[in-house]
């Protein structure tokens, strides 16, 4: 199936739905379904996830970070009796 088919038939579908809508609700929808496409091209790139990476802002050097990681380090190995 190609992108074509499978964008018409979604807008079957769609339409299926939508085609018992009373024409006051359908020019509704004509309206908010332009305003989405006048404001996605105005619309900034998110850069959101942009945050999740980078430099952790610490108030101690990086040695003194990684002693502590070392120091609170917990190893619990229990042996399992089979």
């Amino acid at each position: 199936m190609r992108t074509a088919d499978i964008n018409t038939s979604q807008i079957d579908s769609y339409f299926a739905l939508l085609k018992n809508l009373s024409p006051d609700n359908k020019l509704e929808l004509i309206a908010r379904l332009s305003k989405s496409m006048k404001t996605d091209k105005k619309k900034t790139k998110d850069h959101a996830w942009e945050s999740l990476f980078g430099a952790w802002e610490l108030d101690q050097s990086a040695d003194e970070f990684v002693e502590e990681l070392k120091r609170d380090r917990n190893f619990n190995r229990k042996a399992i009796d089979l």
